[in-house]
């Protein structure tokens, strides 16, 4: 039975429980703090990549999780230069709540595992390809 009474509408709730689910088995969170962190870590790679590239990822997105990823975004001055992997867990710290249960290290880690799961493998080997080779070590 549909809860909305629009089929599309249904799909993206399914669609967004389905990658929290993943989020929040890779870093073992509840549902709450798995939309926390997705959220944290999308921003932050969203404003490390060139627009077009952010674009590129974000139509790939199921559409309530887009609309998260699309949240607050100004393409100028994009893409932000963090290089290392510290520079860029800075930036999902700035995104979690105050006393989040875990590092953002270890939130960046696990929302790279969880959309290497979820995004196909060859869109997002080049979604890498344009990160510095630094980041890209946050998928392992």
């Amino acid at each position: 039975m549909s809860t909305s009474g629009l089929a599309v509408l249904d799909h993206t709730v399914q669609e967004t429980n389905v990658w929290l689910k993943a989020v929040g088995e890779q870093l073992q969170l509840d549902r709450h703090d798995s939309y926390i962190a997705l959220r944290a870590v999308l921003h932050a790679l969203r404003d490390r990549l060139p627009p077009e590239v952010a674009v590129h990822l974000g139509a790939q997105l199921p559409m309530l999780i887009r609309g998260l990823y699309y949240e607050g975004w100004h393409m100028a001055g994009k893409p932000t230069k963090d290089r290392s992997v510290q520079e860029f867990s800075e930036h999902v710290l700035k995104e979690l709540r105050p006393q989040f249960p875990m590092d953002a290290l270890t939130v960046s880690r696990g929302v790279f595992e969880a959309l290497w799961q979820k995004l196909d493998p060859g869109e997002f080997a080049k979604l890498m390809d344009h990160l510095p080779a630094s980041l890209r070590t946050l998928r392992s």
